[in-house]
């Protein structure tokens, strides 16, 4: 009962008019990517909005302030070069093919620009502890100011919907947690602290990690949940049961548990 109090003061629910449309569809996790077209290209997204999916997709910031279309925070995996992304301009990552293809790496901008609201989207920002917060989500802002399709940013970074509540309150932003061996009580509360400082709008919760207690109690209250990344029919069962939508990949995606 005291949580619940507190996270009704510290994290109250969003108008459900706002956050309904998540629910509303599931999601092809970096886009509808397999064997020839990679996760987060421009062709991943066609493919999901050719079948009608919502789409997810990760940003990270370039050199010169950014955002572009990238999960890691360096070439190695995904490309035939070597480095941060920091250190490289949109225009030489635009210049970067993504291996085994002739796609290349797309900033924010180009990416909404293709998906023109045809389809919702759900915007991770990536971050770690030396990322200059405040810039990214300001970068990113910018891209969506004037963009009218249905959209999200998320992160696991409680700053980073704690910093779009402040300065883009219409934005519809989201907290992802994943609890994975931290489920004693430390992370219990370090969990409810994270919700208290991103007050978010929904939930995007490892489907590992399901069915939660904690997951429950947000989505009873009004925070809807969206779950991923859903790949096995178990998986799939599981987000039908206790979450809103899922962020799927389809059998064969090379992403493994790249998160």
């Amino acid at each position: 009962m005291p949580f619940a109090l507190l996270d009704r003061w510290a994290s109250p629910v969003p108008d459900p008019r706002k956050v309904a449309w998540i629910g509303e569809h599931d999601y092809a996790h970096r886009g509808l990517h397999g064997a020839g077209v990679p996760e987060n290209s421009r062709a991943a997204f066609a493919k999901a909005i050719e079948q009608g999916h919502g789409i997810e997709l990760d940003v990270q910031r370039s050199g010169d302030g950014h955002p572009v279309v990238f999960h890691d925070d360096a070439l190695e995996r995904l490309t035939g070069e070597t480095g941060p992304v920091l250190r490289r301009s949109a225009a030489q990552l635009g210049a970067i093919a993504l291996s085994g293809s002739a796609e290349t790496i797309p900033t924010l901008r180009q990416a909404l620009a293709q998906i023109g609201g045809q389809v919702p989207v759900l915007i991770e920002v990536k971050s770690d502890r030396d990322t200059r917060v405040a810039a990214l989500c300001l970068a990113v802002r910018r891209v969506l100011e004037g963009y009218t399709g249905r959209h999200a940013v998320m992160s696991f970074d409680p700053r980073v919907s704690r910093w779009f509540r402040i300065h883009s309150p219409h934005t519809v932003r989201g907290l992802i947690i994943s609890e994975g061996e931290d489920r004693a009580l430390p992370g219990r509360i370090r969990r409810r602290l994270w919700l208290w400082c991103a007050r978010p709008d929904f939930l995007a919760y490892d489907v590992r990690d399901l069915p939660s207690r904690f997951a429950a109690r947000q989505r009873r209250r009004g925070l809807p949940v969206a779950t991923w990344t859903v790949r096995e029919a178990e998986h799939d069962e599981r987000a039908r049961t206790h979450a809103d939508a899922a962020i799927f990949e389809v059998a064969g995606d090379p992403a493994g548990d790249v998160r």
